[in-house]
C-alpha cells in the first residue's frame, strides 16, 4: 500500500489530499481538505498558514510520498508567484521528514485520472469521484485536483508492461482506458524529456 499526500498549490486555497493505493491501484481516500489564506493577511502570514496547515497533515498521516502540481509560466505574475511560494513551504516540509517529491504536470494528471490531457475541471472531479467510490464530487475544485494529483503519483508507481504484451495491472487484468492515456502521456513526456 502507497499512501501519496497530493498538493494543488495557492496561496488563496491550497488543495491537500491524501489517498492510499493498493497494488492492484485501488485508489482509497484518506483524507482531502482545502487550507485557504485571506487576501489581506501579510504575506509570511498566509504562507505560516499553508506550511502550518501541510506540516500538520503530514505528522497526522505519514504519507510515503508527495506529488505537487508543477508551476507553469501564466499571464498573471502574481499568481504564478504565490503558485509558486505556495509550493516552496510544501517542499521544505516536505524535505524536512525526508520525503521525495514529485513534480506532475496538470496534462499528466488529467491524462492518469480521465485518460485524456485537455479534460476540464468538472471531468476531472466525476473521475475522482468516481475512482475513489465517494458519495459526492469532492469540493471545491482544488480539493479534486489534490486527489487527482495523489492518484496520478499513486498509478505511475505501477510497473510498465513488458515489450510487446498488452498493457496490464500488477493483477494481470487490462489496464483502463485512463491508465492507458496515463502510460501514453507519460511515454511522450519522457521522450520529450530525453530530446531536450
Amino acid at each position: 500500500m502507497l499512501r501519496v499526500l497530493g498538493v494543488d498549490p495557492g496561496l488563496t486555497r491550497c488543495g491537500v489530499g491524501i489517498v492510499d493505493i493498493g497494488p492492484t491501484r485501488r485508489a482509497a481516500l484518506v483524507a482531502v481538505t482545502v487550507i485557504e489564506t485571506a487576501a489581506d493577511l501579510p504575506l509570511e502570514r498566509r504562507l505560516l498558514a499553508i506550511a502550518d496547515g501541510v506540516e500538520a497533515l503530514l505528522d497526522e498521516h505519514r504519507p510515503d510520498a508527495v506529488a505537487l502540481e508543477r508551476v507553469f509560466a501564466q499571464h498573471n505574475v502574481r499568481t504564478v508567484m504565490g503558485t509558486a511560494q505556495a509550493s516552496g513551504v510544501v517542499l521544505r516540509a516536505a524535505a524536512a521528514r525526508g520525503l521525495t517529491v514529485t513534480l506532475h504536470t496538470p496534462t499528466e494528471v488529467k491524462a492518469a485520472v480521465t485518460g485524456h490531457g485537455g479534460a476540464d475541471k468538472k471531468q476531472v472531479t466525476a473521475m475522482v469521484q468516481r475512482i475513489l467510490r465517494l458519495d459526492a464530487p469532492p469540493r471545491p475544485a482544488d480539493a479534486a485536483d489534490a486527489l487527482a494529483l495523489a492518484i496520478c503519483h499513486g498509478w505511475r508507481g505501477a510497473s510498465a508492461p513488458a515489450a510487446g504484451s498488452a498493457a496490464r495491472s500488477a493483477t494481470g487484468r487490462a489496464l483502463t482506458p485512463a491508465q492507458e492515456a496515463w502510460r501514453a502521456a507519460e511515454k511522450t513526456a519522457r521522450a520529450r524529456r530525453l530530446d531536450g
